[in-house]
């Protein structure tokens, strides 16, 4: 397969210091200057462990699982979760508040449900999606968020604004994620097959698109906004921009948390 090498050749400052990756049984691998302050393999889990978010500090992260259990390791503190909720559809996705004091669980259905700080600013659970829901980012205020469904159609919350979508497009693989500009002002939204797809301010900086036999699992904006990287389900991590590549495990990965 045509794949792009691991760490792509840099021309500009890098940005970004270390990141955790994160397999569906709770096992944690960190990288860079991240550090490693627990997991959950060896647990017995009521879900899969499905996404990851760090804490401001950089000293801790949280995990959530598909019924929105949500494990705090480091300095990350707990807040609430689901786990005892009678959910209509499972929890895809999580996102904390920029104070660090709060989170946002995300389901399928577009359900939002909000924890310490996170403020509710609207949902698509009473919704008639053509796709499900699988990924949520947020303004860098706090006080909004997008949503993003396997056609790539955005849903956009409080004071996040909609700067286009994929919703009409023919797409070759269905979207599996979003990551918003620090900036706020745009957006990066990839498919399976690790296609790109750039709105509002964001940029084009490559893809995994004719890297056949990859599926894309996650994409991660840089700190800086002027890269990111691309993790697949067999662990591998891509740099593009002025992202640093700091290594990755061969384990099946489900999620990705980046200090910033």
């Amino acid at each position: 397969p045509d794949c792009p090498p691991d760490a792509q050749p840099k021309t500009q400052q890098v940005s970004g210091k270390g990141y955790w990756t994160v397999s569906p049984d709770g096992a944690v691998y960190s990288f860079g200057g991240a550090s490693y302050y627990g997991g959950m393999n060896g647990s017995r889990l009521n879900g899969s462990i499905l996404g990851m978010a760090p804490t401001v500090s950089g000293k801790g992260y949280w995990m959530v699982g598909s019924d929105g259990g949500i494990f705090s390791f480091g300095d990350a503190q707990f807040f609430g979760s689901t786990g005892s909720y009678r959910l209509n559809k499972p929890i895809v996705g999580m996102a904390p508040t920029p104070s660090g004091n709060g989170y946002w669980l995300v389901a399928t259905d577009g359900g939002i449900f909000t924890f310490g700080d996170a403020q509710f600013y609207g949902s698509t659970g009473s919704y008639k999606l053509n796709q499900p829901i699988v990924g949520m980012s947020t303004t860098p205020t706090g006080r909004g968020y997008w949503l993003v469904a396997t056609d790539g159609g955005i849903f956009a919350f409080g004071d996040a604004e909609f700067y286009g979508s994929t919703g009409s497009y023919n797409l070759n693989k269905p979207i599996v994620g979003m990551s918003a500009r620090p900036q706020g002002n745009g957006y990066w939204l990839i498919a399976s097959d690790g296609g790109i797809f750039t709105f509002g301010a964001s940029q084009f900086f490559g893809s995994l698109g004719s890297c056949a036999g990859r599926e894309a699992r996650m994409i991660q904006t840089s700190p800086s906004g002027n890269g990111y990287l691309i993790v697949t389900g067999d662990g591998r991590v891509t740099s593009f921009g002025d992202a640093k590549h700091f290594g990755y495990q061969s384990r099946d990965i489900t999620s990705m948390a980046a200090i910033k």
